[in-house]
This record gives structure tokens, C-alpha cells and sequence, in this order.
């Protein structure tokens, strides 16, 4: 059953309303009344059922979401932080100043998987649509990165001592007693590993991680004739994971990185610093001049980036209701030229070009540059840096929240700045005080 927030025009016997003691101009405030509310709850409203206790407000969930991303903050963190903050339980729809959690964190985990990648995407086009006319433009820019997952990085030694370990919790939980446990063992081989890379404990460390092979395949293979054939069935997915841990070979595709997180691919971006990151592959899409994301998607695998534009082309038309007219990309996009009358623009050579369009083309392509610190915020500002989030949908959900957080940032520091500069304004100038409530009328309408 779906739950309502509060009234916050009612007032109380007992408290004061959170909007008669803090300031109306605070940027929390003002974007909390840009945000369309009721149809965010009109579309979430048919994810929940009529029957039931009553779950907490849509409003209070989805403001947590946005305040969680916005201020990278982690489900635990943002709790505490909540409560402390009256702009932030405004935000969420709040009426009165309260002193308990409004949930617990994992009911963040539960509302994820109920909106489901769909659902943020709705949450993602009401960050575009506050920015107004700026977000909407004939020519958007594109480029791709790596959202790393929340794994260590992977070596085959690692994963055969997961293996190991994953076997013997098995074991446990349904009393099969092994021919041998294998810790001394283990502990002592990885004593041997130690310095692989240094002449004089190659050898060893090569005989070491043969032998910790050897053992998972055993340990596997020891699980499959012990087991019963009901029992096995509950194990099929971790052991047809280690089978193909144990099968697969350096130079193989589409090779398993993590246990847990069986889908991370290894992408290659040529970075000096970190030349493989292990995740998923994202394709961005912004504004040519406002620097508003119209578009983010998630890919799994590394697909060329070519392969990416239908998909966030069509994605942009979605969230803008605009088909882009031209996209300006890098050479990494090499291939298709069109997309359902959407044209590719890639840098060249110029050899044809007249001075004109060369100078055009020279332009064009340093705007389209300033999708890279774009990229950046969004990864360091807005948690993308790494994901947290479980499997193909958190990947998705991370990278499109992610978006949209930096969206509504945006937004956050354009008004704060414009209202600290009317602040400015007012104290030289105090005649002005009625044409800078008319200004302010004005901005808070559009």
C-alpha cells in the first residue's frame, strides 16, 4: 500500500513548521519546488500494491535517492546526515523537524529494485526537464567511459583461493566432511606466491599457483560426487562459475574477473596510470553549450563504441522528446555515419574542407572536449568513481542516478550563486530591492 507525505502548509499545536524557520531562498527549497512531484508519484504509484500496511512517501524515497547521489553519500551515511539537516527533510517533503530516521538503510535497496532501471530513468528526465530551454539542443555531444565495480583486481591465484573457500562454506552448510580442508595448505602456498615477479621466486611462485589450481579442481569435483542430486540443484550458478574460472586461459574472452560479480568486463581505455578497469562501459551524452546530460547508459561487456550510439541517441529523444540533429563524437566512434537521421560528426583531416569549415570543424571539436571534465565530476562528485551497487541493474541504476545527480548540482550552484549575487547587490544597492524580487518572481517561474 502506497503511504503519502505530510502536508507542509498544516501546522501543529506541539511544532513549528520546517518552513517558518529556514530560508525560503536556501537551494535545497528552491529545487524542491522545481522538481514535478505528483507526476513522479502518479508514475511510481502502479509499482506498489492496495493492500498492506502503507510504505513510506514516494516523495521521501526518491528525495533520499537524488540527496544520497547529489552529496555522495552512502545509504548508511545519508541516514544520520538526514536527520540533522532541516533543508534536507524539506526537501523530502517533510513538514515538521523530526528526530528519527525517517528508514532504515536497506529500504533504499528495496526501492532501487522496485523502480528498476525505467523507474530512475523517469527520475533522470525530471533532472533534464528543470533545466528548461538549456537542456534542449539540435546538437549534443558524446563519449564514453569505464564505471569500475566494487571488486579487488583480479588475478587467478585470487579467484582459486575464492574457489577454496567458497567450497568448504558449502561443505559446512550441508555436513559433507572432506577428505581435507586444505588451510595449512593453502596459507602456505600463498606464502610462496609472495614476489612472483622477482627472479629468484618465479620458479616457486609458478609451482604454487599450479598446485592452488589443482586444489579447487579438486575441491569442485570432491562437492559434485558428494552432493546429492537435489542438493546440487540449489548450487548449479556458483559451480558452473568456478568450472569456468578453472577452465579459462589468459588470453580467452569473455573471462571471469570476480565470483560475485560474474558480468564485470575488462575494459581498455589506454590510460598511462590504469590501463584496465574492470566494470561496465558507459556512454554519456551533453548539451553542446548548456553542459546538461541528455543521455547515460550502461553496456555490459565492452562493446565497440559505435555499437553505443542507437541506444543513447534514442535514449536522448526519449528523456528531451528532441531527435539530436548531429552528434559530435571522437574517433573512437568510427562507423556508421547516420543514425535514424541523426548525422555522426568525427574529427578528420581536413584535406577536402575549405578554411571555413575547417575553423567550424576546429571549433566544433573542442566543445565537444568538454565532456571529459563533465566525465570526471560525475565520477568523483557523484559516486560512478566506483559502483557499489549489485549486478547488470545496480550497474544501470548507479550510472543514470549518477547523471541525474549532476543534473540537479548543476541547477543547485547556478541558483545559490545567482542569489549570493543579488545579496551583493542589494547591499550597495539598496533602491534595487524591488526590481530584485521581480528578477527573483521571474527566475523561480521559468
Amino acid at each position: 500500500m502506497i503511504g503519502h507525505s505530510p502536508e507542509q502548509n498544516q501546522k501543529s499545536l506541539f511544532q513549528p513548521l520546517l518552513k517558518e524557520f529556514i530560508d525560503l531562498n536556501h537551494e535545497l527549497v528552491l529545487l524542491s519546488q522545481k522538481i514535478d512531484w505528483r507526476l513522479l508519484e502518479n508514475e511510481f504509484t502502479l509499482l506498489y500494491s492496495r493492500t498492506g500496511a502503507p510504505a513510506k512517501p514516494i516523495r521521501l524515497m526518491v528525495g533520499l535517492l537524488i540527496l544520497k547521489q547529489v552529496y555522495n553519500l552512502g545509504d548508511e551515511t545519508l541516514i544520520p546526515m538526514w536527520i540533522s539537516n532541516p533543508y534536507m527533510q524539506y526537501f523530502c517533503g517533510e513538514a515538521h523537524f523530526q528526530w528519527k530516521m525517517p528508514c532504515d538503510p536497506s529500504d533504499l535497496v528495496h526501492f532501487r529494485k522496485r523502480l528498476g532501471a525505467k523507474g530512475i530513468e523517469k527520475i533522470l528526465a525530471q533532472s533534464i526537464s528543470i533545466h528548461g530551454a538549456s537542456a534542449q539542443s539540435d546538437e549534443i555531444c558524446i563519449d564514453t567511459t569505464a564505471q569500475e565495480k566494487n571488486i579487488t583486481y583480479p588475478t587467478d591465484v585470487k579467484l582459486h583461493i575464492k574457489i577454496i573457500e567458497g567450497c568448504q562454506k558449502i561443505a559446512s552448510k550441508e555436513n559433507i566432511i572432506q577428505r581435507q580442508s586444505y588451510r595449512r595448505i593453502t596459507k602456505k602456498l600463498l606464502l610462496q606466491n609472495r614476489f612472483a615477479h622477482h627472479p629468484t621466486k618465479r620458479k616457486l611462485a609458478k609451482k604454487a599457483q599450479r598446485k592452488i589450481k589443482t586444489i579447487a579442481g579438486r575441491v569442485v569435483r570432491e562437492l559434485e560426487r558428494k552432493l546429492s542430486e537435489e542438493i546440487i540443484k540449489g548450487y548449479q550458478q556458483p559451480l558452473a562459475i568456478y568450472k569456468q574460472v578453472l577452465k579459462q586461459n589468459r588470453h580467452d574472452s569473455n573471462k571471469i574477473y570476480s565470483l560475485h560479480e560474474p558480468d564485470v568486463a575488462c575494459i581498455a581505455k589506454g590510460k598511462i596510470a590504469k590501463p584496465f578497469e574492470f566494470g561496465s562501459k558507459i556512454c554519456l551524452a551533453i548539451t553542446k553549450h548548456s553542459n546538461i546530460i541528455v543521455g547515460a547508459l550502461n553496456f555490459t561487456g565492452n562493446p565497440h563504441d559505435n555499437k553505443t550510439l542507437e541506444s543513447i541517441l534514442d535514449q536522448h529523444e526519449r528523456l528531451t522528446g528532441k531527435r539530436a540533429k548531429a552528434a559530435i563524437v571522437d574517433r573512437g566512434f568510427r562507423g556508421k555515419k547516420i543514425f535514424n537521421g541523426t548525422k555522426i560528426i568525427l574529427p578528420d583531416n581536413g584535406s577536402n574542407k575549405s578554411n571555413y569549415e575547417k575553423r567550424k570543424s576546429r571549433i566544433q571539436f573542442r566543445r565537444r572536449a568538454a565532456i571529459e571534465p563533465i566525465i570526471s565530476h560525475v565520477k568523483h562528485k557523484h559516486r560512478m568513481i566506483r559502483n557499489y551497487l549489485k549486478g547488470i541493474q545496480g550497474d544501470q541504476i548507479n550510472s543514470m542516478m549518477a547523471a541525474a545527480a549532476f543534473n540537479f548540482k548543476s541547477w543547485l550552484n547556478k541558483a545559490s550563486q545567482f542569489f549570493l549575487s543579488l545579496i551583493n547587490f542589494q547591499l550597495y544597492h539598496p533602491i534595487a530591492l524591488y526590481i530584485t524580487l521581480k528578477i527573483e518572481y521571474r527566475v523561480l517561474k521559468d
